[in-house]
């Protein structure tokens, strides 16, 4: 099977699974798989995983990039556009006093994840529990989550344009409704747009309606050492046997290939021994 990764712009309106429908109808394949879910109302970058790559998703770099627009002075129910709102206060904060507001939330905090969100709780989503049950106070636990970076790209009095860049798992539906509760003023998401996962960027991302997709190598996607593997070698991966190699690795695991292909993702079991490394695969890919 044929393994290779996309870069697909999701549109607004629809969810993450209505792109996997989509494109296992357009490529007639079973096999296609996505890190990272993006609410519906939200659009931008979703890493695809196509074929064998399914199985590698998790190994991407998964930090996230997001411009969201701001609206103060109220609360949504969904914390974004789509909820039912409820007026707060008119927002009076300073410029100064929102910048030293978004700094407050750099590094790592704990965060409690939306109530609308695809988080199980007893083999349940948040989200249709909510729905279904909205009287139904839902426990949920929060969340360690660490934020690299927050720019304000835009400010008027009752908006506000802002830059995240976060490790994977980071809300910005709850970020944004935090920073409303901190200035006392009530906040929720107008438009959300995930500029970046990994190194999977917008402006190399494709439309769903494409005629032809740009199939991304995973040797390309994957930040990972290298290492070409001889005939024998191949055969000792290939039946799941460790292999000895005169070089010491950075990462761990390792991609080891063959001809410029894919086939382990393999595993560093020592490399510690006069610059021999032990590598134990513990995912072989072979294409048909």
């Amino acid at each position: 099977m044929e393994g290779y990764f996309l870069n697909i712009n999701k549109p607004k309106g629809i969810s993450s699974f209505d792109v996997i429908r989509q494109l296992r109808k357009k490529l007639n394949l079973k096999a296609i798989g996505h890190s990272g879910t993006l609410d519906p109302l939200a659009h931008g970058v979703m890493q695809i995983g196509v074929g064998y790559c399914t199985k590698l998703l998790d190994y991407l770099a998964s930090d996230k990039e997001y411009t969201a627009d701001i609206c103060f002075g109220y609360d949504s129910t969904t914390m974004d556009e789509e909820g039912e709102k409820t007026f707060i206060k008119t927002p009076d904060f300073t410029y100064q006093e929102l910048i030293t507001t978004l700094n407050s939330f750099l590094g790592k905090t704990m965060q409690v994840p939306p109530k609308y969100s695809a988080i199980k709780q007893n083999g349940k989503k948040l989200c249709d529990l909510a729905r279904n049950n909205p009287d139904m106070k839902l426990v949920i636990k929060p969340r360690e989550i660490e934020i690299y970076s927050i720019d304000l790209l835009d400010f008027k009095q009752d908006f506000a344009r802002i830059k995240v860049h976060a490790k994977k798992g980071t809300y910005i539906r709850s970020l944004v409704n935090d920073i409303g509760v901190k200035l006392n003023c009530g906040a929720y998401i107008k438009d959300l747009k995930r500029t970046k996962a990994g190194n999977f960027l917008i402006e190399n991302s494709q439309d769903i309606n494409s005629s032809e997709f740009v199939k991304i190598n995973p040797l390309n996607a994957l930040q990972f050492d290298k290492y070409e593997v001889d005939d024998i070698e191949y055969r000792q991966a290939m039946n799941g046997n460790t292999i000895s190699v005169n070089k010491i690795f950075k990462t761990n695991p390792i991609l080891l290939t063959k001809n410029n292909k894919l086939v382990s993702l393999a595993n560093i079991l020592d490399n510690s021994n006069n610059g021999v490394s032990l590598v134990k695969p513990k995912k072989n890919f072979k294409e048909s």
